[in-house]
């Protein structure tokens, strides 16, 4: 599919690819060994059709063997960082409803990698769409501000990180931080796997705008496919399974075309959201 695509056609890459040794019934699974050889064809395809200025999350996190975590995900960042991208940032899903369960040498796994790969250093990040409440700190932190507030006051530690408190006066709301606090979503979409919509949604709202072409290379459940067109951009993916690509199908006729069609009714002179599916 990726080789149909024109070069720098996709403003924004977002996806969760099968983890290594995982969901074997479902997608044959990948050898941990094999992993990073098996998705770098992937990463520069991917690089190829990505936009100058897009970006691109990878949703993926190592899996634990013989009570030792692996380290194929730190591998494949080096890998891909030799093909050309670059590793710009780390998002963390924590994963706020994660089972509770006991093991002999950790606790539950709660939060999963989000990746964030670009071309170039100067690419496309619209941060006013995912500000957030100032919270409730804000009323008691910025009642009585001392001299050191209402100036660019240098760290102790010398580090540059200064800063002026009294900048956040009267704000009502704050820039994220880089840990999204997120439930997991399974039983009603069908899939053993899926992430929730608000995840590729937010991801959406800081790296695109509307009308931007979206892409999902392992589509799942249709989820990204849904984020996009509640957000009236234009969305590319595939999937694999037979099982899942006819789900995500019924999803978008039942759920995405009608919130679609609920939205351009109330739109003027704005481009109707369009979506493309492939079946290997």
């Amino acid at each position: 599919m990726l080789k149909k695509l024109d070069d720098n056609s996709i403003d924004f890459i977002i996806t969760s690819p099968p983890y290594a040794d995982n969901r074997k019934k479902t997608y044959v699974g990948v050898p941990i060994k094999e992993y990073v050889p098996w998705f770098l064809p992937i990463s520069l395809e991917l690089k190829r059709v990505l936009k100058s200025d897009g970006s691109f999350i990878l949703n993926i996190k190592e899996r634990t063997v013989d009570g030792e975590r692996g380290t194929y995900v730190l591998e494949l960042i080096l890998e891909m960082r030799k093909q050309g991208w670059l590793w710009t940032e780390e998002y963390i899903w924590h994963k706020r409803n994660t089972f509770p369960g006991k093991w002999p040498n950790r606790f539950r796994d709660a939060w999963e990698r989000c990746l964030h790969f670009t071309k170039q250093k100067k690419f496309k990040m619209y941060q006013d769409e995912v500000m957030v409440p100032m919270g409730s700190w804000a009323e008691k932190r910025l009642k009585n501000l001392s001299k050191t507030d209402k100036k660019r006051d240098e760290s102790k530690v010398l580090s540059g990180f200064g800063k002026n408190v009294s900048n956040w006066l009267d704000r009502k709301t704050a820039y994220p931080t880089n840990v999204l606090h997120m439930a997991t979503e399974c039983s009603n979409v069908n899939h053993s796997a899926a992430f929730p919509v608000s995840l590729p949604e937010w991801f959406i709202r800081l790296f695109t705008k509307e009308g931007d072409i979206v892409l999902d290379p392992f589509m799942g459940s249709g989820t990204t496919a849904i984020a996009a067109i509640n957000l009236n951009r234009q969305f590319l993916g595939s999937e694999k399974n037979t099982k899942y690509y006819k789900h995500a199908l019924e999803r978008i006729k039942e759920i995405g075309r009608e919130s679609l069609k609920n939205k351009t009714k109330n739109m003027q002179n704005k481009k109707q959201s369009t979506m493309t599916l492939w079946q290997e």
